[in-house]
C-alpha cells in the first residue's frame, strides 16, 4: 500500500465535501490522502435526468475506473448512485455512519407537501421522489430539475427574489424596472407603479413600503440568493424535493425553509444519506474498512440494497427501501410504484439481524409475486420508448 492514498471523487462541491470526511478519517490514522477530481458520464450531461442516462452508474463508472486503472487507491460515491450489481474485482472497503436519510421539501414559505396549493409546480430529478408526490397529491404538477444542490436551490429561490428586486427598484422610482408584458394589462406603466399619487418623492415611497432600502435589502441577503440573482429559469418551481442529506453535507440545509417528508409514505431510495468506499488492493480494503466503516449503516444499506437488487429495478422505476436496524431486527419498509403514482405494492417487515442478506432477499422475492415486477417491467418499457 503507497504512503499517500490517491482518494478519486467527483468534482462537485458535495462530492469534495463527501470525500473530504474520508479523507479525514483516514488521517486519524496516519494516512496521507490526496483527493483526485474525475469527471464522470453523469457530469458530462447536466441537462438531461438521471433515469435516462443508462443503467445506474452515470456517476458512479470513472471513479471506479481510476482504481482499476491504478490511477487511484479508493474512490467516494454517494451509496444510492452505485449499482447493484457485484463489481469485478473492486469491494464496498467502507460504509462510513448514515447521514438523514429522508426527504425534504424546500419551499420559500416553509409550506410542508400538504399545504401546497393545487396546481404547484414541485421540481424533482427523481422518478421515486415524482410518483411520490403524484401519489400524495394528485393535484400537484411535477416537473423535472438537475443541478447540484446549490444550483437546484437558486432555480427555486430565482423567481421570487428577481420579483422582489423589482418591486424595490419601482418603489424607489427607478424607471425601466419592469419590462413591458409586465406592464400590460391594468393600464399602469412601470413609472406609473413607481410614482403612483405620491408627490415623487422616491425616498418617502421606500419608507412606505418597504422598512430597507434597496441596497440595504440586497447586503442583506445570504450568497446563496445573491446567486439565484443572477440565475435564470426557464421553469418557475413553488416547491422543490431533496435529500436531507445532501442539503446537511453541503452546509445549506439552515439556509432555507424545509419540512421533512414522512418516511412512512415517502420512502427514501437505497442508499439515500450514506456513501461508499471502493478500493481493490487488499491493504487499502482493509485500512479503509477500520478507519470508516459503520456496522449499523452496513448492514442496513446490506438490506436496501439487496432489495433494491432483487427487484432488478435500478433507476428505472420508482423504487423506495428504507431499513433501520433495532436490536436483533431490522426494520425494512419498501415501495414499489407506478410512474404515475396510481398503482403500487408496499409492505414492512422486521429481517433477523442475524441472516438480514438472505431474508431481505426474501421479501424483495415476496414484493414482487405480489406485483412490483410487473410495476417495474412497465417502468422500464416507458424508460426504453
Amino acid at each position: 500500500m503507497t504512503e499517500t492514498l490517491r482518494l478519486a471523487t467527483r468534482g462537485s462541491d458535495l462530492a469534495l465535501r463527501q470525500a473530504k470526511t474520508v479523507r479525514e478519517a483516514l488521517s486519524s490514522r496516519r494516512r496521507d490522502v490526496e483527493l483526485r477530481q474525475v469527471e464522470t458520464r453523469g457530469d458530462q450531461i447536466p441537462d438531461e435526468l438521471i433515469h435516462r442516462l443508462g443503467k445506474t452508474g452515470a456517476f458512479v463508472r470513472a471513479l471506479d475506473e481510476e482504481v482499476l486503472a491504478g490511477d487511484a487507491d479508493l474512490a467516494v460515491h454517494s451509496l444510492k448512485d452505485l449499482p447493484t450489481e457485484e463489481m469485478a474485482d473492486l469491494v464496498v472497503a467502507g460504509v462510513p455512519e448514515r447521514a438523514p436519510s429522508g426527504d425534504v421539501v424546500v419551499q420559500p414559505d416553509g409550506l410542508g407537501i400538504e399545504e401546497l396549493p393545487a396546481g404547484a409546480v414541485v421540481g424533482t430529478g427523481s422518478l421515486r421522489r415524482g410518483a411520490q408526490i403524484r401519489a400524495a397529491r394528485p393535484d400537484l404538477t411535477v416537473e423535472p430539475i438537475r443541478g447540484n444542490v446549490d444550483t437546484r436551490l437558486e432555480k427555486l429561490l430565482a423567481p421570487g427574489l428577481q420579483a422582489e428586486h423589482e418591486r424595490r427598484l419601482i418603489a424607489a422610482g427607478e424607471g425601466d424596472a419592469l419590462a413591458p408584458d409586465d406592464a400590460e394589462g391594468d393600464g399602469e406603466s412601470a413609472d406609473d407603479a413607481a410614482d403612483g399619487e405620491d408627490d415623487g418623492d422616491g425616498d418617502e415611497e421606500v419608507e412606505a413600503d418597504f422598512e430597507r432600502t434597496v441596497e440595504e435589502w440586497f447586503d442583506s441577503l445570504s450568497d446563496l440568493e445573491r446567486d439565484a440573482m443572477e440565475r435564470k429559469v426557464e421553469t418557475e418551481y413553488d416547491a422543490i424535493v431533496l435529500a436531507e442529506a445532501g442539503l446537511r453535507r453541503s452546509n445549506l440545509f439552515y439556509e432555507v425553509e424545509t419540512t421533512r417528508l414522512p418516511r412512512e409514505e415517502f420512502v427514501p431510495a437505497a442508499g439515500q444519506g450514506a456513501i461508499a468506499v471502493t478500493a481493490s488492493d487488499p491493504d487499502v480494503v482493509k485500512a479503509v474498512r477500520d478507519a470508516v466503516d459503520h456496522p449499523r449503516t452496513r448492514v442496513a444499506v446490506t438490506v436496501e440494497r439487496t432489495v433494491l437488487g432483487e427487484l432488478n429495478g435500478g433507476c428505472v422505476a420508482p423504487i423506495g427501501v428504507s431499513a433501520m436496524v433495532q436490536g436483533e431486527h431490522v426494520h425494512v419498509r419498501a415501495r414499489v410504484l407506478s410512474t404515475d403514482g396510481t398503482e403500487e405494492v408496499a409492505d414492512t417487515r422486521d429481517l433477523p439481524i442475524r441472516s438480514h442478506a438472505t431474508a431481505a432477499a426474501e421479501f424483495a422475492a415476496d414484493l414482487a409475486d405480489r406485483g412490483a415486477d410487473d410495476l417495474i417491467a412497465v417502468a422500464r418499457e416507458e424508460a426504453d420508448e
